[in-house]
């Protein structure tokens, strides 16, 4: 059965789908998404495992299953290099797959374009570009990875009708719909960004705690330029994730202390400015494979980020209550003010009266 343009698309987005279910939680590795199609019918799918492996198509092709000249949609290009596993070019090609679909090739250097080699040994055909555009946004957080200089940085701020990040009466400013909503963004990073004035403030636990979803809890980052943070908080109590505090100080005392509690101490340069000391710290994270954050804080945190172009997206969660004399901020809405949080930018998702915003930024990718 020969498939039009259509319903490549069609299939290619089913196979985006099935990235999106472990974006964040791959690691190193990109989340990929796979589809096998026969006569018309997806007879298997896969998705890259959390942790980065198995891969998304030795997920969908490894089952008990005739695979004779189907036809297989994947998002990213198979890769052809053997590392931990065999290379998945490997068992597309054993099963006899008629013609393969993806849009992009990897930038990794050890598959990049290879796998058009094999597949051309092989006599399997090979289609390449659809939902280009897609793609290329999609992984922008994986390419970064190949990029010393470029990050990527998302930003997450609840405020009121009337602009308050802070309501001097309640703890939340938004509602439980939202608050859930936040929960599953997490799942979609490797890294929450947040400074100790905040979890200190809040005794911030920064996890994710819908149901079924609580092992997919990013690793947690602290920026604590002058060892401010306390001792006894709950987010030093977890013990299935990482937790790192970023500092220009020292406090043996307390370093001794969050040591024992695993915690991972990065003291910077005392002499770096405010921007080497942000520069110095996402580099510490791609070393430490987090190339995916999320920055849930304060606005003086969020303020300084902005300034210097370091967000990509920042997702504006609106409360329909104005807080008005119960309201506060800690540092100047000037930045923020001037991001175009229109109607164009409003997600589609019922948040009931709370509304959302996502603004590309995108400067610094």
């Amino acid at each position: 059965m020969t498939l039009n343009q259509s319903k490549r698309i069609f299939f290619t987005k089913l196979a985006f789908e099935q990235a999106k279910k472990n974006i964040g939680s791959t690691g190193p590795n990109p989340s990929v998404g796979c589809v096998v199609e026969q006569n018309g019918t997806i007879i298997s799918s896969g998705n890259t495992s959390q942790n980065g492996r198995p891969h998304a198509e030795f997920n969908a092709l490894n089952k008990n299953l005739n695979f004779k000249n189907s036809n297989v949609f994947v998002t990213l290009e198979p890769c052809s290099h053997f590392g931990k596993t065999p290379p998945c070019v490997n068992i597309i090609i054993k099963k006899k797959i008629k013609e393969i679909f993806y849009p992009i090739a990897d930038i990794d250097s050890r598959s990049r374009n290879i796998a058009i080699k094999n597949f051309k040994k092989a006599k399997i055909k090979h289609n390449i570009g659809i939902e280009k555009k897609y793609a290329n946004n999609f992984y922008k957080s994986y390419f970064v990875q190949f990029n010393k200089s470029k990050f990527f940085i998302d930003a997450k701020l609840a405020i009121s009708k009337d602009f308050y990040t802070i309501n001097k009466k309640k703890k939340w400013i938004t509602n439980g719909r939202s608050r859930r909503l936040v929960h599953l963004l997490r799942t979609k990073y490797n890294c929450i960004l947040s400074t100790s004035l905040t979890v200190n403030k809040d005794n911030s636990i920064l996890d994710c705690r819908l149901e079924n979803l609580e092992n997919k809890s990013p690793d947690v980052v602290i920026i604590d330029r002058f060892f401010k943070i306390k001792k006894d908080l709950k987010i030093f109590k977890n013990k299935f994730r990482k937790v790192y505090l970023i500092t220009q100080n020292r406090n043996l005392e307390k370093e001794a202390y969050l040591k024992k509690k695993k915690v991972v101490i990065l003291n910077i340069n005392k002499n770096y400015n405010e921007y080497t000391f942000l520069e110095e710290t996402f580099k510490f994270l791609k070393k430490k494979l987090l190339h995916r954050t999320i920055v849930e804080s304060g606005l003086t945190l969020l303020n300084t980020l902005i300034k210097y172009n370091f967000i990509q997206n920042i997702y504006l969660f609106k409360s329909s209550i104005k807080l008005k004399k119960n309201g506060v901020n800690n540092s100047t809405l000037k930045y923020l003010k001037k991001i175009k949080f229109d109607n164009s930018k409003k997600v589609k998702v019922n948040l009931g009266n709370d509304v959302l915003y996502k603004v590309k930024l995108e400067k610094n990718v």
